[in-house]
């Protein structure tokens, strides 16, 4: 009997977080009235684009508009971006707005969730329409799992013909766009069309919160699935004048793994039919006024590579010893020189700050690992760095030659990395100029030392006299 009231107070107490939660869901005063989303499948990087029309159903303002995930998409998320349209037509802008991911609790069946600020809240009857962009990775399953080199590749993408939203949707339509027009089979959700390499699911209308129609596409796609499994760049500032860039690969094929005997006079008489999957070239996008341009793998030099330059940009094309088919791997290295003062500035309280791009040169590439080391001169300190987006810091020392203390090393590490992330970012540090002077210094005083031993060694008469 003494353990009712604690019962009681128990219930009422779950009854009341329970209805807090519901209060405050985003669902609870928010609509979609159309939605349109188009999704890109023809790389292994799928883009989706989606427009939302957003309505503020309830009494109070809103600054936020939350966007949902499957446990499935979540997991290979690499960029959520959004952004709020202005003006009409010809005048309409962009303006981009912050994005960030919702921690626990989940939704249901693990819905993930991603909140969109706004730049202004939200008022009573209003609408707002936002543009977003969210980019997926590992996400097309090859199907078969294994073809020869004669096959073209197939896989599946699997996703939902509704919009999985934490809000009611008024209406919506779905676009997916494939590489050809050869696709095997796809999943019918009335009303469903298709013409030439797109499919049309929609328009649908008035679906409730979190719904969810499974849709399962079967499609030609021999696009390279170029994956960098590990890509360690190590960027070295020296304030003699130069950058030295040196970027270690460790690249594979991730589409459907190659079967049977590799046959090299097939693959090059019948280059159109054979290995359609495979690829061969790769196209590297350096930093323009590039210099001493090098390409290695664990045998050695590779001279199949050609390098183009421009004012504005450099671009090396290169050739692996082998082409890579299916589940087939690659190990190289590219280095090269950059002048310093188009890289290296100072900022108006005095420190220096190294301007430089993040993520990948390799075009229509997926980078599992990527990891960053900038190498600051000796006698460097307080190194802060400034990046857009979300990665792991930490800092190493590095000795290299005459150094004494050794030299700050910032390590930015990253997982999921596409060319999306191919922004700049900044490392700011304090830099005395006198340690400039250290190995000059030491280097003199070395000739020095031999000098002066050579006059002793000179002036001394080592012979064996009788005394």
């Amino acid at each position: 009997m003494a353990m009712e009231p604690l019962l009681r107070i128990g219930v009422l107490f779950l009854f009341l977080h329970l209805s807090v939660l519901v209060n405050s869901s985003p669902s609870h005063h928010l609509q979609i009235i159309n939605a349109e989303r188009r999704i890109d499948l023809t790389s292994h990087i799928i883009k989706v684009y989606l427009t939302l029309k957003v309505e503020n159903l309830g009494t109070s303002p809103t600054s936020e508009v939350r966007l949902a995930f499957s446990p499935a998409e979540a997991e290979h998320l690499a960029v959520v971006k959004a952004a709020v349209t202005t003006g009409k037509r010809k005048k309409k802008t962009y303006v981009p707005l912050d994005v960030k991911p919702v921690g626990p609790p989940d939704g249901p069946n693990g819905t993930k969730f991603f909140s969109v600020t706004l730049l202004t809240p939200l008022g009573k009857g209003e609408t707002t329409t936002l543009e977003v962009l969210y980019i997926l990775t590992h996400s097309l399953e090859p199907f078969p799992v294994e073809i020869s080199q004669s096959e073209s590749q197939l896989v599946y993408f699997r996703d939902s013909a509704i919009l999985l939203s934490p809000y009611h949707v008024k209406q919506q339509t779905t676009f997916i766009k494939t590489p050809r027009s050869r696709v095997e089979s796809f999943t019918v959700v009335e009303p469903t069309k298709r013409a030439g390499t797109e499919l049309k699911y929609g328009p649908y209308d008035d679906h409730t919160p979190y719904s969810y129609s499974p849709v399962l596409v079967h499609f030609e796609n021999n696009n390279p699935f170029a994956v960098v499994e590990e890509l360690e760049r190590e960027i070295e500032i020296s304030h003699w004048g130069s950058i030295q860039v040196i970027e270690r690969y460790r690249l594979t094929h991730a589409g459907a793994r190659h079967k049977g005997v590799f046959s090299r006079v097939e693959y090059q008489t019948r280059s159109g039919a054979s290995g359609v999957s495979s690829f061969k070239h790769l196209l590297a996008k350096l930093p323009p006024r590039v210099h001493s341009v090098y390409y290695r793998d664990e045998i050695g030099n590779i001279s199949s590579s050609h390098l183009r330059k421009d004012f504005l940009k450099s671009e090396l094309e290169f050739e692996p010893r082998y082409p890579l088919f299916g589940g087939w791997k690659s190990t190289f290295l590219i280095g090269y020189g950059l002048p310093l003062q188009d890289f290296l500035f100072e900022s108006p309280d005095g420190k220096r700050y190294l301007n430089f791009t993040y993520g990948c040169p390799l075009s229509d590439t997926v980078v599992d690992k990527l990891i960053i080391k900038v190498v600051l001169p000796e006698g460097s300190k307080d190194p802060a760095a400034v990046i857009p987006f979300q990665v792991d810091q930490h800092l190493e020392t590095k000795y290299s030659y005459l150094d004494i203390v050794g030299r700050t090393v910032v390590v930015l590490e990253k997982k999921n990395v596409v060319p999306e992330h191919n922004i700049p970012f900044q490392v700011y540090y304090n830099f005395n100029p006198i340690f400039m002077l250290a190995e000059p210094l030491m280097l003199a005083s070395v000739f020095f030392l031999l000098f002066a031993a050579s006059v002793a060694y000179l002036h001394v008469d080592l012979s064996i006299r009788k005394s």
